[in-house]
């Protein structure tokens, strides 16, 4: 390279434009630092000093929404900042909260590390919100690796658990799979385009808008084809989309409980976020090839989810398949965004209403969790409503609106994506996605139904032993944070405006 391509780069660098991802890899190199300086018997404050950083960091987030390098490419081209960028970034902070709020409540029952969990909660956070940004397959896999990384530790946290242990060691050989299909993926569209020279500079096709150009000229070229299933492929795999959703129950299982929400929300929505830059981006051209794909995936990840749900009895892997299903109504969004271009805002519109509502149910598990957090059978939930009616009424408010019953946030999320759907005219995997909608009530509602009301039994029948009271009772800061999720939960099926406005500008 010259030295004026070389300063050209480094021009490109706008360090600011990453101030928050930034921040938050300083906050997290701060808190190992903090747990060598302080004494120990001020460890306890660490915790809370992680929240705070992750708090200022959405606050500044928030407030420089619309920044000045919205709409620009950074880092000679690895970053795009979007709207949709910065909306990623919101979640996922909201979504790391919400984690490290949950670990406040898991982590002391225990005797593992807390502030390495923390840590690495943020970290990934960073890679997560890098990842919506990227604009380049370099970046994107380094981003995705370094989340798949941090999550092999973070699943096998508890390693006193076998259950634990057990989880991460098939995570870490699914996850390892997944990166070599979507490494092979990459490579195979790497070699269809080649190299390029642009205004005297050397592009290849790992750089999307490169990709892109190739691909709208070379719409059939095989290999380019075959790239962009196993693209396709590897993302399944982080979205848990049928057939690559094996890994799910054993994994939500063991993992420990703030670790599953953090993959149930987290993990699916950067899959997500992944897929729409993709199909909106570089693989534009090939929509003949991916309409198919994505309507066949949504409709047999919806129907597997659902089914394979109906018999499950600990509440964490039935939150792991119920999370199977979810990720197909999300594939029914991303499919009906290729032909209604406000679906990508009902897209996003739907992770919201699922990150209030599954860390509504989360809490409530964590705080029911015993000393081993992977057994959580439904019948520990048996009148829950006596014994702590604030955690059976956000459990309840929580799953109703997983199920998509009206007027909670998620029956308008579910509203949103079939009328997308409906206008895209994808009309039969509308009528999968209703099916679906009416094969979960059956196990939210036996989950509501435990919680809430006694069971007959025969006069002379063995009584239920009933519902273990809470092994941490909620702190005022967790019964303020579980309140406002149901209350989120509640008021945004009433009111979506002031949202469904930001998520569209």
């Amino acid at each position: 390279m010259t030295p004026e391509i070389l300063r050209a780069i480094a021009d490109s660098n706008q360090w600011w434009a990453i101030g928050p991802e930034m921040i938050l890899g300083a906050a997290a190199l701060a808190l190992l630092v903090l747990e060598i300086l302080l004494p120990k018997e001020h460890h306890r404050f660490i915790p809370t000093a992680a929240i705070v950083a992750q708090a200022v960091t959405l606050l500044g987030t928030l407030i420089n929404f619309q920044t000045a390098w919205l709409g620009q490419e950074t880092f000679a081209g690895m970053l795009r900042h979007t709207v949709y960028g910065q909306v990623a970034r919101v979640f996922f902070l909201v979504s790391s909260l919400l984690v490290s709020f949950l670990a406040t409540v898991c982590l002391p029952r225990t005797r593992m590390p807390r502030i390495e969990f923390y840590h690495l909660v943020m970290v990934v956070t960073a890679a997560m919100m890098l990842l919506a940004q990227s604009n380049n397959f370099v970046m994107l896999f380094v981003a995705l690796e370094t989340i798949t990384i941090g999550f092999y530790i973070l699943v096998s946290y508890f390693r006193d658990n076998p259950l634990s242990l057990e989880a991460g060691l098939k995570y870490l050989v699914m996850g390892a799979l997944s990166s070599a299909i979507l490494l092979f993926g990459i490579v195979l569209l790497y070699g269809a385009v080649g190299k390029v020279a642009v205004a005297g500079q050397t592009h290849t096709g790992l750089e999307f808008p490169i990709l892109a150009d190739f691909l709208r000229a070379n719409p059939d070229n095989f290999v380019a084809t075959v790239g962009t299933l196993l693209v396709l492929a590897g993302i399944a795999f982080k979205i848990g989309a049928f057939p690559f959703q094996i890994w799910i129950p054993d994994v939500y299982q063991g993992a420990p409980t703030p670790v599953t929400a953090f993959l149930a929300v987290s993990s699916k929505s950067a899959g997500i976020a992944v897929l729409l830059i993709l199909v909106h981006g570089p693989l534009a051209a090939l929509q003949p090839l991916l309409g198919p794909v994505l309507i066949a995936a949504a409709a047999a990840t919806i129907l597997f989810g659902n089914l394979a749900a109906l018999t499950q009895r600990n509440a964490k892997r039935l939150m792991g398949l119920s999370g199977v299903s979810h990720a197909g109504y999300l594939l029914l969004g991303v499919a009906a965004s290729l032909t209604v271009s406000w679906a990508i805002g009902a897209v996003w519109f739907y992770l919201t209403t699922y990150l209030l509502a599954a860390m509504a149910v989360f809490g409530v598990m964590a705080h029911l969790a015993g000393k081993d957090d992977a057994d959580q059978e439904l019948e520990g939930y048996d009148h829950l409503a006596k014994d702590s009616p604030l955690l059976a009424g956000v459990l309840a408010v929580g799953v109703g609106s997983l199920a998509g019953i009206p007027p909670l946030a998620g029956f308008v999320g579910k509203l949103l994506l079939f009328v997308a759907a409906f206008q895209a005219r994808l009309y039969w995997l509308l009528a999968v996605a209703i099916v679906g909608v009416v094969i979960s009530i059956y196990y939210y509602f036996g989950w509501i139904k435990t919680a809430w009301f006694e069971t007959w039994r025969l006069p002379g029948a063995a009584e239920s032993p009933g519902a273990h009271p809470p092994s941490t009772e909620p702190t005022l800061a967790g019964r303020l944070t579980l309140g406002l999720l149901a209350l989120a939960t509640v008021l945004l099926g009433f009111f979506q405006g002031p949202l469904g406005a930001w998520l569209q500008r």
